[in-house]
């Protein structure tokens, strides 16, 4: 058998440093691994001999982690959805007013909202939803990005100086995702957002692309995903990803109906585990079980709280228990679509 080797320094004085200051800051055993790597990746770049550019990059996306990690956390138990669009956008424009109005009802439905912080679809639903409901995360841009009034002052303002550091907030904090009509930037966001849940490494969230003023835009992107389709680029099953909806009640209607019944999930050793808002009859996971056994490895089951093994989250929720194959994800997007309408 292979020996385990821990993740340390070269120097054996280094790391019983490490050791002494993870005792010094109090850290808790159940979270000492984590911060023992943290601080050993760090000094490793020096026994790398990392240069100055890669040193300046780790240390500005570190801090950035860091103070949006902090910025975010009190507002963890709250939905979010984030919100894609054109900084061009006339305020004055179907699009814009379509933007104000969304963000408006999901504040009603008790969410809050996340953009780019820009002007546009950005500042527009920003407008809406008000900056009390709203994060803005910024960009720093030689050109055309500046923080939009509505969220300007805000504590929940936070600038990037680096795009993948904005954007895996963008997407990661996201219990949900609209995109309005946009450009190259609103382009990369769509096309990154479905390929990070086509390949799993994106939690699955319902995604509205809003159609707004009479003259379609989605529609038409729509069409052109099905040449991907016709080229096997893609399978037809991935487009379940995403919704093109002409109006935002029903763009509203598609994002809190995700949340019917399902209501979050965690991979728990070889399981996926869904927390549900309540359980399934016997008959409905029967239902479950045949209408997706291409997916499932062995029979799906339930509990009423947490399994063994899992955090200690939402323990009021009953479970259900899926052996889920990790490769089939838009076959899960229906698996969730369909215990929505049970």
């Amino acid at each position: 058998m292979a020996v385990q080797h821990r993740y340390q320094l070269q120097s054996d004085a280094a790391n019983r440093l490490i050791a002494e200051l993870l005792d010094a800051a109090g850290i808790p055993a159940e979270r000492r691994n984590y911060f023992q790597q943290l601080l050993t990746t760090v000094l490793k770049l020096h026994e790398d001999g990392a240069s100055t550019g890669d040193l300046k990059i780790t240390n500005t996306a570190l801090k950035e982690l860091r103070y949006a990690y902090k910025v975010f956390a009190p507002y963890r138990d709250t939905r979010k959805v984030t919100v894609f669009g054109s900084a061009r956008t006339a305020p004055d424009s179907d699009a814009a007013a379509a933007a104000r109005e969304f963000g408006r009802q999901m504040v009603g439905e008790g969410w809050m909202v996340v953009t780019g912080a820009g002007g546009g679809i950005m500042g527009a639903t920003q407008q809406g939803a008000g900056g009390e409901q709203s994060f803005g995360l910024n960009v720093r841009l030689p050109f055309e990005q500046e923080a939009n009034p509505w969220i300007a002052s805000d504590p929940k303002l936070i600038t990037f100086k680096y795009f993948f550091t904005r954007k895996l907030f963008l997407v990661k904090e996201a219990n949900g995702v609209a995109l309005f009509p946009g450009g190259f930037g609103t382009m990369d966001e769509t096309f990154e957002l479905l390929t990070l849940m086509q390949t799993g490494k994106a939690a699955i969230v319902p995604v509205v692309l809003v159609e707004a003023g009479p003259k379609p835009y989605w529609r038409i992107w729509d069409r052109w995903l099905g040449t991907m389709v016709e080229r096997r680029l893609i399978e037809a099953v991935d487009t379940t990803f995403y919704r093109v909806v002409d109006s935002v009640e029903e763009a509203v209607r598609e994002i809190t109906g995700f949340y019917r019944v399902y209501h979050s999930s965690r991979i728990v050793g070889d399981k996926l585990v869904f927390r549900l808002l309540r359980p399934l009859a016997d008959g409905q996971l029967a239902e479950l079980q045949r209408t997706f056994e291409d997916v499932l490895k062995g029979p799906a089951d339930q509990a009423p709280g947490p399994v063994e093994q899992e955090l200690d989250e939402f323990p009021e929720l009953p479970r259900l228990i899926l052996p889920f194959d990790r490769a089939s994800y838009p076959r899960l997007r229906q698996l969730i679509d369909f215990v929505n309408q049970l």
